[in-house]
C-alpha cells in the first residue's frame, strides 16, 4: 500500500471537509472526533462533491439530496443513496496527512 501526502494536518479545520485530488482520485478529508478520515469525494447517488456538505456524528452529508455517508465505512445511512462510497486508509506522520488511494491487486 503506497501512501501520498494529501495535506498538512494543520490545514484541516474540525468538521470541515477539504477536497484534494490524489493520483486522479477526488478525496474529501475530514478531521472529526480526534481522527482524520478520507472518503471518495463523489456522492454515489448524484455526481456531486461531498466536500461541500456538512459533517456531524462521523457522517458527511451530500448537500444536494441529503444522503449521509459514514466516514469510517463509506456506507450510506439514508436515502436516496443506496451504494457506499470508497474510504481510504489514513496515516498521520508529524504534520503530514498521508492517504492511500491505490487498490491492492
Amino acid at each position: 500500500m503506497s501512501f501520498v501526502k494529501a495535506c498538512a494536518l494543520s490545514e484541516l479545520e474540525e468538521d470541515t471537509p477539504k477536497r484534494v485530488e490524489l493520483d486522479g482520485t477526488p478525496v474529501s478529508l475530514v478531521h472529526t472526533e480526534g481522527e482524520v478520515f478520507a472518503i471518495n469525494d463523489i456522492c454515489s447517488h448524484a455526481n456531486v462533491s461531498l466536500s461541500e456538505g456538512e459533517v456531524e456524528d462521523c457522517q458527511i452529508e451530500c448537500w444536494l439530496h441529503g444522503s449521509s455517508f459514514d466516514l469510517r465505512t463509506g456506507k450510506p445511512s439514508g436515502l436516496p443513496a443506496t451504494r457506499p462510497v470508497p474510504v481510504y486508509p489514513v496515516k498521520i506522520e508529524g504534520d503530514d496527512v498521508l492517504v492511500s488511494v491505490t487498490q491492492e491487486s
